[in-house]
């Protein structure tokens, strides 16, 4: 790779593995660092890891800092792996820059460039300073962890959606009496708690909130640094302010978005129950109006209406669909209103991620756009 000038270099096999190893250490940071990004760092001397590191909280020292002290003197020289480019501002944390000079790192491999203007600048100030700068290496992958940051950093005004359902394999999310507990295993339940816990936001449609009892919030492997706001979307004010998800007790702020349809009467009694109410006629009203609230990420688990709705706008930029191994006939399905699209015209996402959640046979589909 040519370090004349910073570009997207044709990266090498070690370079792709060693990148790899740094996007892994990131994923550690889930739930705990936003708004800050996911970030790993990786030093390699010769063939060998001297240091690794990641950014592990809010606040504490970022992954390059956390895996130079783990190298020490065994820095000097050295390529150092990182999955974002490196600050150059003060922060919570001095430049991490700083830090890279005083090791005697000799050359920075970087998956993507920071999109945040305020940290950005690390590398042209790396290369000034004659240390070999390569950007690009598994960017895809460092893109994909890190797809809330950037879109918030984007020039979008709305919240980052995914979509997650667990579905039958003919294409069902609950039984014909409408009951989905429980279409998967344990495993792949405990799995959305740890997805909850990356997100801004936890919603649902209305139907969803009272056949299912839904409370929306995180209990597992990961306890977030903030909790995923609750958001219940309820178009027509069915809710009474009397279901679980007001009364649970957990102080994880709770938002209603209704339509101008809505009963006065209904929405004061959610007003009165604790909700936060948002009025908006769209569901892209919708999604500005909750990102404006403080959700930059919605994670939405149903119901198929919902679903089907956020498909047909064009306002879904992920789908995490958990196919489990049963059959439920004519049940609830999973994407509703979509009408009759011929094979030639029909949406065809791509798999980005395929992997099974456990033994019970439960497997996980990750899709986009």
């Amino acid at each position: 790779m040519t370090a004349d000038a910073i570009g997207r270099p044709t990266s090498s096999p070690d370079d792709r593995h060693w990148m790899r190893q740094a996007i892994e250490l990131a994923e550690r940071g889930w739930g705990r660092v936003h708004p800050n990004p996911l970030v790993g760092a990786v030093v390699v001397q010769g063939d060998a890891v001297v240091g690794e590191g990641w950014h592990a909280e809010y606040g504490a020292a970022h992954a390059e800092a956390a895996a130079l002290a783990a190298a020490g003197d065994c820095a000097r020289g050295a390529t150092l792996y990182v999955s974002l480019e490196p600050c150059n501002h003060h922060g919570k944390q001095p430049p991490c820059v700083d830090a890279i000079l005083a090791a005697g790192i000799a050359r920075v491999v970087i998956a993507s460039r920071d999109p945040n203007p305020v940290a950005s600048g690390g590398l042209e100030r790396l290369q000034a300073k004659g240390v070999r700068v390569d950007v690009g290496v598994e960017e895809a992958e460092e893109r994909f962890l890190n797809a809330r940051f950037h879109h918030a950093h984007s020039s979008s005004d709305r919240a980052w959606v995914a979509v997650k359902l667990a579905v039958s394999m003919d294409g069902c999310i609950a039984d014909a009496a409408g009951s989905s507990r429980w279409l998967s295993g344990d495993a792949a339940r405990g799995w959305v708690h740890h997805l909850r816990a990356g997100f801004g936001g936890v919603g649902v449609g209305a139907h969803t909130a009272i056949t299912d009892d839904a409370l929306l919030t995180v209990r597992g492997d990961v306890t977030p640094r903030v909790a995923p706001m609750r958001v219940l979307f309820d178009r027509s004010g069915r809710l009474t302010g009397s279901e679980g998800i007001f009364h649970d007790g957990s102080g994880v702020p709770l938002l209603v978005v209704v339509g101008a349809e809505a009963a006065p009467e209904r929405t004061t009694r959610l007003v009165d129950a604790g909700a936060m109410l948002l009025v908006a006629e769209t569901l892209g009203e919708a999604l500005t109006a909750i990102r404006l609230a403080g959700v930059d990420s919605l994670l939405v688990e149903g119901g198929g209406r919902l679903a089907g709705a956020l498909l047909e706008a064009e306002l879904v930029d992920r789908i995490y669909q958990v196919q489990c191994p049963l059959w439920l006939g004519d049940g609830v399905r999973a994407w509703q209103g979509l009408g009759q699209p011929a094979i030639t015209t029909a949406r065809r996402w791509r798999v980005n991620r395929y992997s099974m959640l456990s033994s019970e046979g439960d497997a996980l589909l990750v899709l986009e756009p």
